[in-house]
């Protein structure tokens, strides 16, 4: 297996472990759209805790990837998906938070 199968894979058992369903193939875009992010420790988290990164994960993601813009939205979805992770889950793996975020905004249809 090479080096992007094994991060899909370790998060499908992520997410398996956090009882969520998610649909491989639309994870993999989701990766696949990260880049060298997906490969480094720091940027393959999200820090819920940070306002400044909630403030890119806004800009560059919901509203720079999505097209989302309506703002209260925007929060609505990041604290559902941080429960979904737990909030004191330390590993809140980008690529698993961008895939529930896309899938809260039915924006799986951009990864065709």
């Amino acid at each position: 297996m090479g080096a992007f199968e094994d991060k899909v894979s370790f998060m499908m058992g992520e997410a398996a472990k956090l009882g969520l369903r998610v649909d491989q193939p639309l994870l993999e875009k989701v990766a696949k759209g990260l880049g060298p992010a997906l490969y480094n420790d720091d940027a393959s988290l999200v820090s819920t805790s940070d306002r400044e990164e909630l403030s890119r994960v806004k800009e560059n993601f919901l509203r720079g990837k999505l097209g989302v813009n309506e703002e209260a939205a925007m929060d609505v979805a990041i604290e559902e998906v941080t429960n979904q992770f737990g909030a004191s889950n330390k590993n809140k793996y980008r690529a698993l938070f961008y895939y529930l975020l896309v899938e809260k905004f039915g924006k799986s249809g951009m990864y065709q």
